[in-house]
């Protein structure tokens, strides 16, 4: 089974000025293909050449090689809806009350997703997740880190690799986080809760 690599759920400019043109054309178009080709080259010669369940594959993949392809495919392809040319402000809806469960408030919340995202060493990604019990929390996972490995279920994400930002923002992650805050899809979020 061939894996694609997902269409925007957006055109290609329309994150601007948050996140540019350029940056989906190398993020989108060559990082996250080449994770989808090189995957694609891997699976005959697997044990999951004949797994269509991406999330399967990532699920049960040893860590190496094919892992981080699958792993970076799922969650890019995570990553593309966890944004919004209409999104930001506060949560809304069912996310927004397991959000104020959880942290009390949303501003607690967003400092504690922000300084995870700001915070992590190298290369990874930040989470806003529901855990096995119910509740919702924040996890930053690293490289290809994929929170459904570990069963919890994803609501959005935030990348934090420097392909996501560094044409954009150079070496300025925290400005690319607060720009993320602005796009970031709640109505995804409350799908996925």
């Amino acid at each position: 089974m061939a894996f694609e690599l997902p269409k925007l759920p957006y055109s290609i400019d329309a994150l601007a000025p948050k996140i540019s043109k350029e940056t989906l054309e190398f993020h989108h178009g060559k990082h996250h293909n080449a994770y989808v080709t090189r995957l694609n080259e891997l699976l005959p010669s697997s044990r999951f050449a004949n797994v269509s369940s991406l999330d399967q594959i990532v699920k049960e993949a040893e860590p190496g090689v094919l892992f981080n392809q699958a792993a970076q495919h799922w969650n890019h392809s995570f990553y593309w809806k966890s944004l919004t040319p209409k999104g930001g402000g506060e949560a809304r809806g069912p996310v927004a009350d397991a959000i104020k469960k959880a942290f009390g408030d949303f501003g607690t919340f967003k400092q504690k997703f922000t300084e995870a995202a700001a915070g992590h060493f190298g290369s990874g990604w930040a989470w806003l997740v529901r855990d096995k019990d119910g509740s919702v929390k924040v996890v930053a996972t690293h490289d290809a880190g994929c929170p459904i490995r570990d069963g919890q279920k994803p609501l959005v994400t935030c990348d934090v690799w420097e392909h996501a930002y560094y044409i954009d923002y150079r070496n300025a992650r925290p400005k690319y986080i607060e720009a993320w805050w602005e796009l970031v899809n709640w109505e995804f979020a409350n799908e996925n809760l």
